[in-house]
């Protein structure tokens, strides 16, 4: 084949920068090393050396200098994998999430630290934040809510009574696929799912497979495992399950919202800074009497806080007795909120701060 003087010349220069790159990306790497140096010398350095808040500037920053042709999203994807690289050199973060190998949680925990981390999965939510409590995992990645099926009930209750604080927060777009060793539709007589997704995909799989039975599994990565022997069964997951237990996608983005996101939260033993763009979670409980619930939301709106999420559970520790869980705009450091905290300690019986932290980014 004739060589290209114009192709050849674009490839010289990509070669030049590849190299920068590499030269670059280590030069980051050794400042990583002696900042791990530092903190090993300091007090107190056997802690995490995760920091969520200067996480958050950094992408932050490297997405406002983006000019494309990348998209801001896979420019901090690319940029997270940088970082997530240099901090093992430091220290390898053990992260605990909702397994089996394959979940969307398992995605949430990529997207939010990265490749170069430990992963261990556990069958529960309770299993999850007793690993983090006891010290085995740095941090843990539990779901807490779904755009369309609302929110994860266990883990708003387990947070009730935990000592783990929230310090971050990842959104997932959640894509279903359909997966399956069938060559067709009509092949199928069972699917597989976690009983969310099988809600989440509800009118498609009465249009395309009515005829097949529905059955819940614990995961979609449980289904997929299950889907993995049976060839007339399918099960509904993520491209990550599919790679996983090695089985085709039979028809993809199934999900009756393409909009679909999945809210999780990054559970650990600290506080996180202010990073300058953060929400607060707390709960608290009120009297059982007219307006009580009123009076105590004064407390933001009189300090000027934004309430941006309310949700109620019962206490436990009484019929009819209820806690609420709140997110607002803003660090619990900020002086607003920390006055719309002192005022709403004085109108109810309970307030717990659950954590500050960064809003989630791309």
């Amino acid at each position: 084949m004739k060589s290209n003087p114009k192709l050849e010349a674009i490839r010289r220069r990509i070669d030049e920068l590849d190299a920068r790159l590499v030269k670059l990306i280590n030069q980051r790497a050794k400042l990583a090393q002696q900042v791990a140096k530092i903190k090993h010398s300091s007090p107190g350095g056997n802690e995490s050396f995760y920091r969520p808040e200067r996480e958050a500037q950094v992408l932050r920053t490297v997405v406002g200098r983006n000019e494309g042709p990348l998209s801001n999203e896979e420019m901090a994807r690319l940029f997270r994998e940088v970082m997530s690289a240099c901090l093992a050199l430091e220290q390898q973060l053990r992260i605990a999430y909702l397994g089996p190998e394959g979940t969307f949680t398992q995605a949430a925990v990529h997207k939010r630290f990265g490749h170069s981390v430990r992963t261990t999965a556990l069958g529960s939510i309770d299993q999850i934040f007793r690993e983090v409590e006891s010290g085995a995992c740095h941090y843990g990645v539990v779901p807490v809510e779904n755009s369309i099926e609302g929110v994860v009930n266990h883990t708003l209750d387990v947070l009730i009574d935990s000592p783990l604080l929230i310090c971050g927060e990842v959104e997932l777009r959640i894509h279903q696929h359909l997966l399956s060793r069938a060559r067709k539709l009509d092949g199928i007589a069972r699917v597989y799912s976690h009983q969310q997704s099988l809600a989440q995909c509800r009118r498609w799989l009465d249009k395309h497979l009515l005829h097949a039975e529905r059955i819940p599994a614990t995961s979609n990565a449980e289904a997929a495992r299950l889907t993995r022997k049976d060839k007339h069964a399918a099960a509904i997951a993520g491209v990550s399950a599919s790679e996983v237990y090695k089985l085709p996608i039979l028809a993809r983005n199934i999900e009756d919202e393409p909009d679909n996101t999945t809210r999780f939260l990054v559970l650990g033993r600290h506080a996180t800074g202010r990073s300058g763009h953060d929400k607060t979670s707390l709960l608290f409980a009120t009297a059982n009497r007219p307006g009580a619930l009123q009076a105590t939301l004064r407390s933001f709106s009189d300090n000027g806080v934004n309430m941006v999420r309310i949700e109620s559970r019962p206490s436990r520790r009484g019929m009819w007795d209820y806690v609420f869980f709140v997110d607002v705009d803003g660090h619990a450091q900020d002086e607003p909120v920390k006055a719309a905290i002192r005022q709403l300690e004085s109108t109810t019986s309970v307030v717990k701060l659950l954590g500050s932290y960064p809003r989630s980014q791309l």
